[in-house]
């Protein structure tokens, strides 16, 4: 997994309008937390996390006054008509350190020949991987599955050094068979006239 560098900027004006000010600029307001160390409040640039953010679970490696320091995003707010971020939480990791994160379900392969439909129970697995290799997803064959076949998360295999925190026995993936619909029936009425 890449790292991708962001230079970060200390903030020291708080509240709803200083956060305006900030995002007026194409910069993102955030807090950076963890370890016990107390929370350091930034700006971001808007454009550079907008992109990093495409990749799940990216890590970030930011130059805080001089001072690199590797991250996360915990948490992640955008506006709800525009879309563009209002805040971000990071979570500071280490290199070696073990983090728990959702990755997301992929499927690959054809069912079997016949009227089935894959049902995603889960679209993502909560899993426990070292802050540096976080997967960005993980792929899960479909091939040859018929109606009433299910996969559980124990099933799904997972990259070396990545444990599962998810329940073994959830179920993922689902094999549903396609169901007809039935010819309406004659009312007596359009009987009785026939």
């Amino acid at each position: 997994m890449a790292e991708i560098k962001l230079a970060a900027d200390i903030r020291t004006k708080f509240g709803k309008g200083a956060a305006r000010a900030v995002r007026r600029e194409n910069k993102v307001p955030g807090v950076i937390y963890g370890h016990g160390a107390d929370p350091v409040h930034v700006t971001l640039p808007g454009h550079e996390l907008l992109l990093a953010l495409r990749t799940p679970n990216v890590l970030l490696s930011l130059d805080i006054d001089g001072k690199n320091e590797l991250a996360i995003p915990k948490a992640v707010q955008r506006d709800a008509i525009k879309g563009y971020l209002v805040h971000v939480d990071l979570l500071l990791v280490k290199r070696g350190e073990k983090v728990t994160v959702e990755v997301a379900v992929e499927t690959e392969g054809d069912l079997a020949p016949g009227s089935f439909l894959v049902e995603n129970v889960l679209n993502t697995l909560s899993v426990e991987t070292e802050a540096t290799h976080i997967p960005t997803s993980v792929t899960v064959s479909i091939a040859g599955l018929e109606g009433g076949d299910a996969i559980h998360a124990k099933d799904v295999t997972l990259p070396s050094g990545t444990t599962l925190v998810t329940d073994p026995d959830a179920v993922v993936i689902q094999i549903l068979a396609a169901q007809a619909e039935e010819p309406a029936a004659e009312s007596e009425d359009e009987a009785a006239e026939a």
